[in-house]
C-alpha cells in the first residue's frame, strides 16, 4: 500500500490572508515529502475560496521547490476546460521543470457553479464526453506528430512542445466512479483513482468491483487504484469525535457548493446557519465517524487494512477539511509516525 497527500488552500473567512494559506500548504506538503509519502495530489477549482488552485501545474512547479522525492500529481485538471494540445505541453513542460515527477490525474469536473462560470451550457454528461475525447490524445501528442477530427476538438498535426522527461509521459489518472469510467480508463491503460466521499465502506467496496470487472475486460493491462479519502487520525476518542464535527461541516459545505442554489459572494458561499448544518442528518458527524477514515491510529490501521485486502493500491489521505492548520500537521503527523510504518 502507496501512501499520498491530498491538499488545497482553503479560505473559510475573509481574514485569512491568502499568503498564510500558501505557508500552511507548502509546510503539509514538506511533511508529506520527508515523511516518505509517494505522492502529493492537488487539484484546479476556479472561483472558489472553498478549494484554492486555479491551475494545478503552477502549484506542482512551486512544490518541485519546497520537496525532493515526493510524487506530484494534478488531483486532478478539468478536462473539458483545456483544449488538447495545451493541456500536453503544459504537463510536458511541467514533467520537465519537475525533473519527472509529473503525474496526471484527470476529471470532468463536479461543480455546476465552475461550468457555468468556465464553459457556460456544459452540463456534467458533456464534460465527461469532452474528457474522454482528450485523454487518450495526450499518450499521442506526447510521442509525436498527432492529428484529430472529434466531436470537440479537431486540429491538424501537432506535437506537445517540449517533450516530458518520462518515457512515454507522465502516468495518468482517471477519476472514475460508474463502471464505463473505470472501463474507459482501464481500456486505455490508465490508472484510477476514485472517491467514496462520504459513503463509506460498501461504496469503497462497489468502487473497487466496478475496477476488478474493467480489468477482467481488458487481460494483460495491470493499472494501479488509488482510494481518495478523508482521513483524520486522532490523539483520544474526544479528539476523534471533534474532528467528525469538523469534517462534517466541511461536508455541509461541499453539499452546498456541489447543489449551487446559495448565494456566492467574492468567493465566498453564503454561510450555512447552526441550524442548517445541524438539520443535515446525512453529514450527521456520527455517521462520519463510521463511514471515514478517521480514528485513533490503531483504528486506522485496521480501516486501511480492509481497503489494503481489497487490493487497492495506494490510499490518498484528503486532508482539506476546514480544519486549522495545527490540528491538519498534528493528524498527518500521526498518520506519518504511527500509520504509515505499520504497512511498511
Amino acid at each position: 500500500m502507496d501512501f499520498s497527500l491530498f491538499a488545497h488552500m482553503e479560505r473559510l473567512t475573509p481574514d485569512q490572508p491568502h499568503e498564510t494559506l500558501h505557508s500552511d500548504f507548502i509546510d503539509l506538503c514538506r511533511m508529506a515529502d520527508e515523511g516518505g509519502m509517494r505522492a502529493i495530489w492537488t487539484g484546479e477549482h476556479h472561483g472558489m475560496e472553498f478549494t484554492i488552485a486555479p491551475n494545478p501545474f503552477i502549484s506542482i512547479v512551486d512544490l518541485a521547490h519546497h520537496t525532493r522525492n515526493v510524487r506530484l500529481g494534478t488531483g486532478t485538471v478539468i478536462a473539458p476546460f483545456w483544449h488538447p494540445i495545451r493541456l500536453a505541453g503544459e504537463a510536458a513542460m511541467t514533467d520537465l521543470i519537475t525533473g519527472g515527477r509529473l503525474e496526471l490525474g484527470i476529471a470532468r469536473g463536479a461543480y455546476s457553479y465552475e461550468y457555468e462560470r468556465m464553459m457556460p451550457g456544459m452540463d456534467a454528461w458533456e464534460a465527461g464526453q469532452r474528457m474522454r475525447e482528450s485523454a487518450p490524445l495526450l499518450p499521442r501528442l506526447w510521442g509525436g506528430d498527432c492529428a484529430h477530427e472529434g466531436t470537440f476538438y479537431s486540429f491538424p498535426a501537432s506535437t506537445a512542445v517540449p517533450k516530458a522527461v518520462q518515457a512515454g509521459g507522465p502516468p495518468i489518472w482517471i477519476a472514475a466512479r460508474d463502471p464505463n469510467s473505470h472501463e474507459f480508463g482501464v481500456a486505455n491503460g490508465f490508472n484510477i483513482q476514485v472517491t467514496p466521499l462520504w459513503q463509506g465502506i460498501d461504496e469503497i467496496k462497489s468502487l473497487k468491483q466496478r475496477f476488478d470487472a474493467a480489468v477482467d475486460l481488458h487481460p494483460g493491462r495491470k493499472p494501479k487504484i488509488m482510494l481518495l479519502h478523508h482521513a483524520y487520525v486522532g490523539a483520544d476518542a474526544n479528539d476523534v469525535a471533534q474532528a467528525a464535527k469538523e469534517i462534517s461541516r466541511y461536508y455541509c459545505y461541499f453539499g452546498a457548493w456541489f447543489q449551487n442554489k446559495r448565494p456566492v459572494c467574492n468567493g465566498q458561499i453564503a454561510p450555512l446557519s447552526k441550524e442548517e448544518i445541524a438539520a443535515n442528518s446525512m453529514m450527521a458527524p456520527e455517521n462520519l465517524m463510521r463511514d471515514l477514515t478517521i480514528g485513533t491510529s490503531r483504528e486506522v490501521i485496521d480501516r486501511i487494512r480492509r481497503y489494503e485486502d481489497m487490493g487497492y493500491d495506494e490510499f490518498a489521505f484528503w486532508i482539506d477539511t476546514g480544519m486549522t492548520t495545527e490540528r491538519k500537521r498534528a493528524s498527518l503527523a500521526r498518520f506519518i509516525d504511527d500509520v504509515m510504518p505499520a504497512f511498511a
